[in-house]
């Protein structure tokens, strides 16, 4: 795992490296984050339930609306949107929420609400009646801009349990000078020229937002930790970070080989992460609102290069051959494919494994000759794909082969020159004159490294990021209010990938790739198509 790491972060950015002539440094800002009071599992529910109308159980959840009691999904009509992440209210339309900070609500004497009705204080079982009734303590009707919900007695029970806490839910890492934002790097000898590069880079921008005033007079606080040797130890120690180092957001994480567990991670703590290191985006359902990623990975990859091999061959109907890696990441590559392939109508295809310890290129390229298909994807590690066209080329058989970036694929035989399709999330058309001069401006002022700059750039972008959402989020900053503001990132130049874009159902944002073929000549990439975007 970890001697095929390098090679595949690298690849996914491997074209931004013409930024050159960068060196080291980095502080590390340590102002202290109050310690906070995590919340219980029950609350946790609840908050759900309160900021999106969803059960952590799966149970359905319905709100009723107007005279007419019109049916919506609770998801639609959320506690939150009205009553705010603080429970003050959101007056809006004329309309004045009412308090629902538990303190606001029993309050032990009669309070007088908008529209001169008085009510008296509210129990458990009275506020239970409000929100399923829509009655208050003094059984008058709350108005009718006030759903009411139905819901099962455990999920009622959990949103009370959290709006006993409301007002007072405070995230951690968060002061009023001080956001706590950490980051991962790697934890092995191999990989530590990566892991100092995003660590200077990562410590010099975050010093530059600082010097300009930080994020509505927030400082950034990077803090660092270590991968483990194992996913399980990786999780542990990302698990003890977040914990004592009162961790408010993650950024530029590691968390390859560990793509899973991390994701999970962060969601089981509810950290929000942007832009961690991957080549397996974490993006099924039920959606990890927590995450989100940079750049595609290989499954999106795979499906843009299935799309740009059917576009190529149109009006062919010879069908196509998968060959892929017995891994975990062949397998995801070859199911994303070929569901991609038929789905398209192309044609009839077959499917081959191999396990790299008995990989027999020869006896591969003589198995699929036979077949007199001409398209090959290969999801593999290089050096097996050019052993198996070296083979086929002894064959006299040279179809076109479509895989991911892999340097030793400049040494193909000639026979498949103009042949040989990679995909790439971004490319050098992504760079624009004002990223390329703010990137080197940073890298000269703080003498950044001169080698990983792809790693840098990405790494750079993905705090670009963060700090474009924190700005969004407003001053009265969370991690839900964070999150949202992330959700509304359209098209967000970074300067140095394809524009950004996430929504409430996207956690990639730059969704998409490019094909490049290979000059062998020159032994050099050529790009062969635009910017394919993956609905």
């Amino acid at each position: 795992m970890r001697r095929n790491l390098t090679s595949n972060l690298h690849l996914c950015i491997i074209s931004l490296a013409i930024l050159a002539g960068l060196i080291v440094i980095g502080d590390r800002f340590t102002t202290p984050a109050a310690a906070q009071t995590a919340l219980s599992d029950q609350q946790k529910r609840g908050k759900q339930i309160y900021i999106r109308g969803a059960s952590a159980n799966g149970k359905e959840i319905l709100a009723y609306v107007g005279e007419s009691s019109l049916e919506v999904p609770g998801s639609a009509m959320p506690c939150a949107n009205c009553h705010a992440l603080d429970g003050l209210g959101k007056p809006e339309g004329g309309i004045n929420p009412s308090n629902l900070t538990w303190e606001a609500l029993t309050k032990p004497y009669k309070v007088t609400e908008s529209g001169g009705r008085e009510r008296g204080p509210y129990s458990e079982r009275a506020l239970q009646l409000a929100i399923a009734r829509g009655v208050d303590p003094s059984g008058h009707k709350l108005l009718t801009v006030m759903p009411r919900y139905q819901m099962s007695p455990q999920d009622m029970s959990d949103l009370l349990a959290y709006l006993k806490l409301l007002g007072h839910d405070r995230d951690p890492g968060l002061t009023e000078n001080s956001i706590t934002v950490g980051t991962v790097l790697p934890g092995s000898t191999e990989l530590s020229g990566l892991g100092a590069a995003v660590k200077a880079v990562l410590t010099a921008y975050c010093a530059e937002v600082n010097n300009r005033g930080g994020i509505y007079n927030r400082k950034l606080d990077l803090r660092f930790v270590q991968t483990g040797d194992t996913p399980a130890a990786t999780v542990a120690n990302v698990k003890r970070f977040i914990q004592d180092d009162q961790v408010f957001v993650i950024t530029g994480a590691f968390a390859a080989g560990a793509d899973r567990e991390f994701a999970a991670l962060m969601n089981d703590s509810e950290v929000p992460s942007v832009g961690p290191f991957t080549l397996f985006p974490q993006i099924g359902h039920p959606l990890n609102r927590q995450v989100f990623y940079l750049l595609s990975g290989m499954n999106e990859q795979a499906r843009a290069l299935v799309n740009f091999a059917v576009n190529r061959n149109s009006g062919k109907k010879d069908g196509a051959l998968i060959v892929y890696a017995e891994t975990d990441s062949g397998r995801g590559a070859m199911q994303v494919a070929r569901d991609q392939y038929v789905a398209s109508g192309f044609g009839p295809i077959e499917v081959s494994s191999y396990s790299n310890a008995t990989f027999d290129a020869a006896a591969l390229a003589a198995k699929l000759k036979q077949t007199s298909k001409n398209v090959v994807f290969f999801f593999g590690y290089g050096r097996e794909q050019l052993a198996f066209m070296v083979e086929a080329d002894k064959l006299r058989w040279s179809p076109d082969v479509y895989g991911f970036a892999a340097n030793e694929l400049f040494d193909a035989p000639a026979s498949f020159s103009q042949r040989v399709f990679m995909s790439f999330p971004t490319a050098p058309v992504d760079q624009t004159a004002e990223g390329i001069a703010e990137f080197r401006a940073l890298a000269a002022k703080y003498q950044l490294p001169s080698d990983h700059l792809a790693v840098q750039v990405s790494a750079y972008a993905s705090a670009k990021i963060l700090v474009e959402g924190l700005k969004k989020a407003g001053k009265d900053l969370s991690r839900e209010k964070l999150i949202q503001a992330l959700e509304g990132l359209y098209e967000y130049p970074t300067g140095l990938t394809p524009p950004v874009t996430y929504g409430p159902n996207r956690r990639i944002g730059a969704m998409g790739a490019y094909i490049v073929g290979i000059d062998l000549e020159k032994k050099q990439y050529v790009p062969v198509s635009g910017w394919s975007k993956i609905n």
